[in-house]
């Protein structure tokens, strides 16, 4: 079992359709085992899944180990594609684990359902948090979307810095431009200025997801930018193979 998540220390750079789309594919071209956990508390890849109630308080309950992951998980539309779906509770979920005060908290979750997943997907909340903290330390590749900015690179940049310094991830940070649009000068520079990083073009589609939740899969396979997110997956999963770092 191997676990990649999907974070970024912005809002509003594509980290839920990226998260989704990344699941669908491990589970329906790589045909592996595959749990999407949705940690973010306005539970939008909950939602993009099928995964039904926004609200509730059994999302953080799992973290506080008064309810068993299994109990909350559930099957999605998608063959070998399951979901431990988010709610409104986990916005109280940083000011939890830190009275916990078990920084590995989400590490022995994650390792208490692996044994029935080949791969999850962790969809985190924006922000430098005690979650986020907690998932860079569970993760094997921490993928990261970036806006083709300066702005964008600079946050980016900042983070690592933290983490570096602080040592709190344990795997590989895949950096990956999304939302890219070519025809922006700002952008193309910043493409120009990493031409190794993998990326994702503007699509008007992958947006509008949300008005078809169910059609996840059928969307990312009709789009440049889906076929961009099918070769960053197949990316990913020679690293995970190779166990090599990225950055």
């Amino acid at each position: 079992m191997k676990t990649i998540a999907i974070y970024s220390l912005k809002g509003g750079v594509g980290k839920t359709t990226i998260a989704v789309i990344l699941a669908w594919a491990s589970a329906s071209v790589s045909k592996r085992r595959t749990l999407l956990w949705d940690l973010d508390g306005q539970a939008a890849a909950t939602f993009l899944l099928g995964g039904g109630n926004f609200g509730g308080t059994e999302a953080k309950a799992v973290f506080a180990k008064e309810l068993a992951p299994s109990k909350l998980i559930r099957a999605t539309g998608t063959d070998r594609l399951d979901l431990l779906p988010a709610d409104t509770s986990l916005w109280g979920l940083d000011r939890l684990l830190f009275g916990l005060g078990k920084k590995k908290r989400l590490e022995r979750l994650v390792e208490r359902v692996g044994g029935e997943y080949e791969r999850i997907i962790l969809d985190c909340p924006p922000g430098l948090t005690e979650t986020s903290e907690q998932v860079l330390r569970a993760a094997d590749v921490i993928l990261v979307p970036v806006i083709p900015s300066p702005l964008s690179q600079r946050a980016l940049d900042e983070v690592v810095a933290y983490l570096d310094r602080h040592q709190i991830r344990r795997g590989a940070i895949l950096p990956v431009y999304n939302m890219a649009d070519r025809r922006r000068s700002i952008h193309l520079a910043a493409l120009e200025a990493n031409p190794d990083w993998p990326v994702v073009p503007m699509a008007s589609v992958i947006e509008a997801m949300s008005a078809s939740p169910h059609s996840v899969g059928l969307v990312g396979q009709r789009t440049a930018a889906g076929a961009a997110l099918a070769t960053l997956w197949t990316a990913i999963e020679r690293r995970l193979a190779k166990g090599g770092k990225a950055r």
